[in-house]
């Protein structure tokens, strides 16, 4: 396995949202397609692809607003291969690069799973409420 991390292309898009809903990231209210285009036009260099030979078999988005870098859409193809964690170390390092002294994360508090992957990852619950408000509806 030779696994390339890299920014995504053109190329990658629709097997990134194909990934995305595999792993059932994807939800009827956010278009994944402009969550990539709005990803793109401000931190391209954030949103990552894992590249086994020309094939995307992980992803994540990171982000960055100058006080909180933030995580979103990891996802891989075959699990249980490091691919996520490469992924992840890979947008801290990106971000720590940028000078971002925290990352943050939002999970669906009925996935456990995910919530203690992230653990093992040494990320801590914090105590807040997030809130939301969309601003531009995607459907």
């Amino acid at each position: 396995m030779s696994i390339a991390i890299r920014p995504l292309v053109d190329a990658d898009v629709a097997p990134v949202v194909a990934l995305w809903t595999a792993a059932g990231l994807t939800r009827p209210w956010n278009d994944p397609h402009k969550d990539i285009r709005r990803a793109r036009e401000v931190w391209p260099e954030l949103l990552l692809v894992a590249d086994d030979d020309g094939a995307v078999v992980g992803t994540v988005m990171a982000g960055y607003d100058g006080h909180r870098g933030w995580l979103s859409y990891l996802a891989s193809a075959r699990r249980g291969e490091g691919i996520g964690r490469a992924l992840v170390a890979e947008a801290e390092r990106r971000l720590l690069a940028l000078g971002c002294p925290k990352v943050m994360l939002m999970v669906r508090a009925e996935n456990r799973g995910v919530i203690d992957y992230y653990a093992e990852l040494e990320y801590a619950r914090d105590d807040v409420a997030v809130l939301g408000k969309r601003l531009i509806p995607d459907v």
